[in-house]
């Protein structure tokens, strides 16, 4: 693409296109987009529309799909086309940075995006002028340049904060310290002053205060890993500034906004962070000015107000407090009763409180609530700081916090009692109290771990939970009954059975309240239940125990999906998708009617995929129904085929890519489950799989492979006759996944499916083809994945064409082959074949080498018939890996199937082990002994002098081992 007029207005056009609320207009657009972005000078075009255009609407868009495509785009993959040329990657590392600075605040941040992505791949080695060009803009003395710079540099370094330790990290490390820590210091102190000498100026002190923000997230990412000397030695500077910004009052900076956060709270909190990565990180160096911190941040949460504006604040504040009260040599500040107590009663119990900010957001903002509370992303909300507090406070005084608190919890609870309409948010910090109290260790799997001692869960259950459970208005007090599910759910793991079984049924019945909170708790509360453990490995609780409630929990599961709000609610799905996996054949009578409201489903979400999770689960459910009800009756099949096709066509025309893979899997599932033969309607769709554009995508591959092994299973014979023209297509999609090394073992799953289904002579043709390719692979790139699966695959040949066809197919590519992958390539790997069934497929493939090839016993080929031996007996008798995989139902599906490159695997579409040999072979050791017994009958007295004059002895005494069990002897 030319750096021209004409491709710059055509691409405006279709950046236009691509904002248009009709999918009609928009999808065709993005596809225009997306087949073009591979040429050269693309990246460039667009950097030259969000610079020049005269239309501001197109300037954004330019800037967002720039970074978009950088992020993409710009990691290198092995085996992956590079779809940015190194011209374009050079000419944007030296634009990028002055565009950026020069550039309005909006296109400002996404370029500063896009740095902050090269720079992951690229700096240092790459990019090694990148910090330089940045620090001496810090001269400029324009703070739209300044803040640009401390915002890309911020994007740049904040993965300090969460990146392994590694020699590569420090050294990067160590080079922005030494490049960067000096001119941050400088430009710290320098804009302090400014904001004296401007304090009465607004609109200055909104710049300098983000200015400030920024140094401060910067102090924390470069502190993070470990304290550098630089900041040790400059820490008076540091602390004092930070102290004197914490305990500042400006007026000017005060706003009127009761939600949105002010530059000084931002900045304040920032510093709150800082304090506390000081406090427990460096504690011996930072001892000095702690005292001051602790004064100066208690000041401040004592005299904030409860306006959500200061939550961050506030938060940070208190999370401070908790990761000092819980260091051994701070214990003394905190150990007077009076202490506790003031803690207790300003700190805790205010910021405990149900907000009517919370109200909104409970009633209003349902699904922000929910990742908040239930998700864990509230490490931000008064609320859960204060929860870390008290963890923190019971770390050194469980005793007296809990008495303190128990005083607490009992006047709430009075209150209540008293005026349950007027005083319900009493109950609510009771209850938030008592599970802060209580709970010591917490895990997503199991909830609550360990608990309090002094604190009687199961008396607060039954005195104060079950009530509101068993409240006949489902809809009345939604928070409290929120808050009695979520009791249930966390505190699952100390609650004994017959507690969690008395409220199965009342939580079905809360999945038809109206409010979108309290039903999803519900779904996601008995979703959780039926993944608990019992005796045996087995669940908690069984298919039986949930007779009675079967079918109210379906029909109440199906009927939540369409309460307001909840059309793709995933914790719903999640639990109808644990409800059929936990329930088995008891679903079976209602499959029918449940199948046509999720193929309902799955038709409208496919219009526009938007929620993952959703989408997973759903996807999910479907492989479950089919699974349970065919496993009951097979003939079932062709009803789920009739209810899903039409669907899954729909998908397929319209390209949907995030639910292609999940497709091309229930697909997979369905013909898997016919007996041996291919309906027409599969065969109808096969030259279609074997499009190259399919292949293209990463996330289409496993299932993909896996639908054409079943094509070759089911109907080997069929696409042999009628489809003959399409094995050179099948042969193609081998050789595109054989040369890349991410894909070459999938190439080798339908390759080996290839060998085993088709007839002979379909491929005979290809055979030596298909070798050149695996040598020149292993000449070019030879990983132990691929050695695992050559070795394999050679096997699988030997034992389904023999052993003489094996040594004449290598021999006739070059003389002496044969001897040559025996020598170099099985005798010396075949110990890294790993899996039951792969290594005995290599197990009979070389009895078969050892006993059914001639050449072996009579050629130059002799002088390895030994060490082959040793080599299968080494395979036998060396450690096995015996890890068993978890049982599906209690796989906790990926929290988070990512759509593009990931391939969302379905654990209910399962595939089971095939083994090619079967039952034809039962112990391959057995088999060795009676193959090496029949050789000696043919040629006596060869196969003892064989083996006594090379074999070691702990070999041969396995190989004895192995006769004896045969009860055959050689001769």
């Amino acid at each position: 693409m030319e750096l021209n007029d004409a491709n710059l207005q055509t691409l405006t056009e279709f950046l236009r296109k691509t904002l248009n609320p009709d999918p009609a207009v928009r999808r065709p657009a993005e596809k225009f987009l997306e087949t073009v972005e591979g040429n050269q000078n693309y990246s460039l075009l667009l950097l030259t529309l969000l610079e020049k255009s005269q239309d501001d609407v197109i300037r954004v868009c330019a800037a967002v799909t720039f970074k978009n495509y950088i992020k993409r785009n710009w990691r290198i993959v092995e085996d992956e086309p590079n779809k940015i040329s190194e011209a374009d990657r050079t000419a944007i590392k030296a634009n990028i940075v002055n565009l950026m600075l020069s550039s309005p605040e909006q296109i400002q941040k996404q370029l500063s995006d896009a740095i902050s992505i090269i720079g992951r791949e690229d700096f240092p080695q790459k990019w090694p002028d990148l910090l330089t060009e940045m620090v001496t803009r810090f001269r400029s003395g324009d703070f739209h340049i300044i803040n640009g710079v401390l915002r890309t540099a911020h994007s740049l370094f904040k993965r300090y904060r969460h990146e392994f330790k590694s020699n590569e990290l420090w050294s990067e490390i160590k080079l922005v310290l030494d490049t960067f820590a000096l001119p941050l210091t400088e430009l710290f102190k320098a804009t302090i002053e400014l904001c004296q000498t401007h304090a009465n100026d607004v609109n200055a002190l909104k710049v300098l205060f983000s200015s400030l923000t920024l140094i401060s997230k910067l102090f924390y990412s470069l502190n993070f890993q470990d304290l550098p000397e630089f900041f040790e030695d400059n820490m008076e500077t540091w602390m004092t500034n930070f102290h004197g910004l914490l305990t500042l009052d400006n007026k000017l900076l005060q706003t009127d906004d009761e939600e949105e956060a002010g530059l000084l709270e931002l900045l304040k909190s920032q510093i709150c962070d800082n304090a506390a990565l000081y406090a427990q990180k460096y504690d011996e160096e930072f001892q000095p000015y702690l005292p001051r911190f602790v004064t100066a941040i208690w000041n401040l949460l004592v005299s904030t107000g409860q306006e959500v504006k200061y939550d961050l604040l506030v938060s940070n504040a208190i999370q401070f407090l908790a990761s000092v009260c819980e260091r051994p040599h701070y214990k003394h500040l905190f150990e007077d009763q009076s202490t506790l107590t003031s803690i207790c009663e300003k700190v805790i119990v205010p910021n405990m409180e149900f907000r009517s900010a919370d109200e909104e957001a409970f009633e209003d903002n349902s699904e922000e609530y929910i990742r908040r509370d239930l998700e864990g992303s509230d490490i931000d909300t008064r609320r859960r700081a204060a929860c870390d507090l008290v963890r923190g406070l019971c770390k050194f005084f469980e005793g007296p916090v809990t008495a303190i608190f128990s005083g607490y919890v009992n006047s709430m609870l009075t209150e209540y009692a008293k005026s349950p309409r007027e005083n319900w948010k009493h109950k609510d910090a009771a209850i938030y109290l008592v599970t802060s109290l209580a709970s010591k260790a917490q895990t997503q799997k199991h909830g609550i771990t360990q608990a309090n001692e002094l604190v009687n869960l199961n008396e607060f259950f039954v005195n104060h939970i079950l009530p509101d459970l068993k409240s006949s208005n489902i809809d009345e007090f939604p928070v409290l009954k929120t808050d009695a599910i979520k009791y249930v759910m966390i505190f699952r793991s100390q609650l004994p059975k017959e507690q969690l079984l008395q409220a199965v049924p009342l939580l079905i019945s809360h999945l038809q309240a109206q409010s979108t909170v309290e039903h999803t708790y519900a779904a996601h509360a008995l979703e959780r239940l039926f993944t608990m453990r019992g005796p045996n490995n087995a669940t908690l609780i069984t298919s039986a125990e949930m007779a009675l409630f079967t079918e109210q929990l379906l029909t109440n599961l199906f009927k939540a999906l369409s309460l307001p709000g909840s059309a793709e609610n995933e914790y719903i799905m999640k639990a109808i998708m644990r409800s059929f996996s936990l329930l088995q054949e008891a679903i079976v009578p209602y499959i029918p009617t449940l199948i046509g409201q999720l193929t309902q489903k799955l038709l409208l979400v496919s219009k526009n995929p938007s929620k993952p999770h959703f989408n997973h689960y759903l996807f999910e459910s479907l492989c479950l129904s089919v699974r349970i009800t065919c496993k009951a009756n097979p003939a079932t099949v062709s009803s789920f085929e009739e209810a899903l096709f039409p669907v899954f066509t729909e998908i397929l025309q319209n390209d949907v890519q995030e639910f292609l893979p999940y497709v091309f899997q229930v697909m997979s599932l369905l013909l898997e489950i016919h007996s041996n033969s291919i309906p027409a309607s599969y065969m109808a769709l096969f030259p279609h799989l074997l499009q190259p554009v399919l292949w293209e995508r990463t996330g289409n591959i496993p299932p993909l492979v896996r639908l054409l092994q079943a094509y070759l299973e089911k109907g080997g014979a069929t696409i042999a006759a009628s489809a003959a023209d399409k094995v050179p297509g099948l042969l193609g999609v081998f050789q595109k996944l054989i040369a890349s090394k991410a894909n070459d073992h999938q190439g080798f799953y339908l390759l080996n499916s290839i060998i085993e289904h088709m007839p002979a002579e379909s491929i005979i043709q290809y055979r030596k083809q298909i070798f050149i390719l695996l040598f020149q692979r292993l000449q070019s790139s030879k990983t132990t994945k691929f050695i695992k699966s050559f070795l394999v695959f050679v096997n699988l040949y030997c034992v389904k064409y023999g052993a003489i066809a094996l040594q004449e197919i290598f021999d006739s590519i070059q003389p002496k082959m044969f001897g040559m992958v025996l020598e170099k390539i099985i005798i010396p790997e075949v110990q890294k074949v790993s899996g039951i069934v792969e290594k005995k497929i290599c197990a009979v493939g070389i009895t078969k080498i050892l006993t059914e090839c001639p050449a072996m016993m009579d050629t130059e080929y002799t002088k390895l018939w030994t060490p082959l031996l040793q080599a299968l007996i080494g395979l036998f008798e060396l450690p096995e890996d015996d890890s068993i995989p978890d049982d599906e139902h209690f796989i906790d599906i990926e929290d988070t199937p990512g759509y593009q490159t990931a391939f969302s695997q379905l654990a209910f579409a399962g595939k089971k082990e095939h083994d090619p040999i079967g039952d034809a072979v039962g112990n391959p050791k057995i088999l060795l002994a009676q193959s090496l017994h029949k050789l000696s009958t043919a040629c006596p007295g060869r196969v003892p002098s064989m083996l006594s004059t090379s074999m070691n002895a702990e070999a041969l005494q396995f190989l004895q081992g192995y006769l004896q069990a045969a009860t055959v002897q050689l001769v």
